[in-house]
């Protein structure tokens, strides 16, 4: 029985078939535990065939995150040779190779998981339009969230646009048990695995000194970790910036080497648990409204202002970590330093740049993705926009004093003193106002910054 396309990423039939062969193509889902693409391929076919697909449209990736993806894919590729498969490596459109590696190796099916933004949205609809032509199955299950963006709307709208209201429906919605990892993946004979890129090769460019190590082997041991020494503390420290008492798995969850169902299952019940399922949840809320809104990372969600200002040299210093707010200039040596930023010092530089520069938010989302690992389409833009002020914030108009949140949540100047060497003699919080000590040599704070070096 054939399994059609159908709308809103997902196939439908009367009937699950049982086919002798089926292409998995791997996206943002790069791990064999709690897999419902993978799983579900396993129980439809005799014969897998898993494929990741390197697409020149994408290219040049942010260094970072293509040199982890290459960690993950070693990784991903290691545990399917272990259970008898394989993962196959291609370059070109993903529709084209999906399509020619179903043809060439007589697939009935193609599985892929769901995902929201506007390149995956396009990718499947022209996946679903090649599959109906050449009379192929196609199924998108979703492994990317929580709970499946289209599982929860509101009463009279397509999508939740405030987040409290999101939080009660997502925390009421019963969550799917966990999949374990299959035993076994019968691959066909005869498939050419294909090189994994160079890591010179992927990433052309310079990588953060402090990169992870990405794949699903290394995201298992920090999660470990992290629900074992890290989850208690969570709801205390989680704006502890010199402390980074937060679980470093963004990483992680953006190219699905963790499953964040498995993740908040794991946390349910466990001291800590509920203040992390809800930054969890966050996630799964701009993914909802990404779905939505596949535009979230380069329009505006709600266009509220005209003050937005040209400033290159404001935009540079701020790059750079030169802004004169040492608060903000080591969130900006941080992201460059290991491609992360604790989440405080995310919504502090955006913030500078937003609101005080008022500088677009568009061009502080581009920074981000050049270098964050985790460099999130639905998460980079939905926060980017909530700082802004255009986004899903209903207090668009809220405001900041940089210098008591740098004395709130660093009040030894221990975060500023670790990424900004040029500091590390300053003791305790006089950190936070070098203006004030006239000789050191450290930038004067920007014309529009300097309300907050009162």
């Amino acid at each position: 029985m054939w399994f059609w396309p159908g709308p809103g990423g997902a196939g439908v039939t009367g009937s699950n078939p049982r086919m002798r062969r089926v292409v998995v193509v791997f996206t943002r889902d790069l791990r064999l535990h709690d897999n419902p693409v993978l799983d579900l391929a396993c129980g439809w076919a005799a014969e897998v065939i898993p494929v990741f697909v390197f697409d020149p449209a994408l290219r040049p990736a942010a260094p970072n995150r293509a040199g982890f993806l290459l960690d993950c894919l070693t990784d991903l590729r290691a545990g399917l040779r272990q259970r008898g498969g394989d993962l196959l490596i291609r370059h070109g459109d993903p529709v084209t190779e999906a399509i020619g590696l179903a043809r060439s190796h007589r697939a009935e099916g193609i599985i892929l998981a769901a995902d929201v933004s506007r390149y995956a949205q396009r990718r499947y609809q022209r996946l679903a339009a090649a599959c109906q032509q050449h009379r192929l199955a196609l199924h998108a299950p979703d492994a990317l969230t929580v709970v499946p963006p289209a599982a929860i709307v509101p009463s009279g709208g397509d999508h939740y646009r405030v987040f409290t209201p999101y939080w009660r429906a997502w925390s009421a919605y019963p969550w799917r048990q966990p999949l374990p990892a299959p035993k076994h993946v019968a691959a066909p004979r005869g498939a050419d695995a294909g090189m994994l890129p160079g890591r010179e090769d992927l990433t052309r460019g310079p990588l953060a000194a402090s990169l992870p190590r990405g794949g699903e082997t290394e995201a298992r041991r920090r999660v470990a970790r992290w629900l074992d020494a890290g989850l208690a503390g969570y709801p205390d420290r989680r704006d502890d910036l010199a402390g980074a008492a937060t679980s470093r798995l963004s990483a992680d969850l953006h190219f699905g080497t963790v499953s964040p169902l498995e993740l908040a299952a794991s946390a349910a019940g466990v001291p800590g648990g509920e203040a992390y399922a809800r930054q969890l949840c966050w996630r799964d809320f701009y993914l909802q409204v990404t779905a939505a809104f596949p535009d979230i990372a380069t329009r505006d969600y709600r266009p509220r202002r005209d003050d937005w200002r040209d400033d290159p040299r404001s935009y540079q210093a701020w790059c750079a970590g030169q802004t004169g707010i040492p608060i903000v200039d080591a969130g900006m040596r941080q992201l460059a330093a290991e491609g992360f930023m604790h989440n405080r010092a995310r919504m502090l530089v955006a913030y500078a740049l937003t609101k005080q520069l008022r500088i677009h938010w568009t061009a502080g989302a581009r920074h981000f993705s050049a270098l964050l690992v985790d460099g999130d389409v639905a998460s980079n833009g939905g926060n980017w926009q909530w700082t802004a002020g255009t986004g899903n914030d209903t207090r668009p108009g809220r405001r900041f004093n940089l210098l008591r949140q740098a004395h709130r949540f660093d009040p030894d100047g221990d975060y500023v003193r670790r990424y900004i060497p040029e500091l590390a003699a300053v003791p305790g919080p006089e950190v936070h106002q070098p203006w004030r000590l006239p000789a050191l040599r450290y930038p004067r704070p920007l014309a529009a910054l300097t309300s907050h070096a009162a």
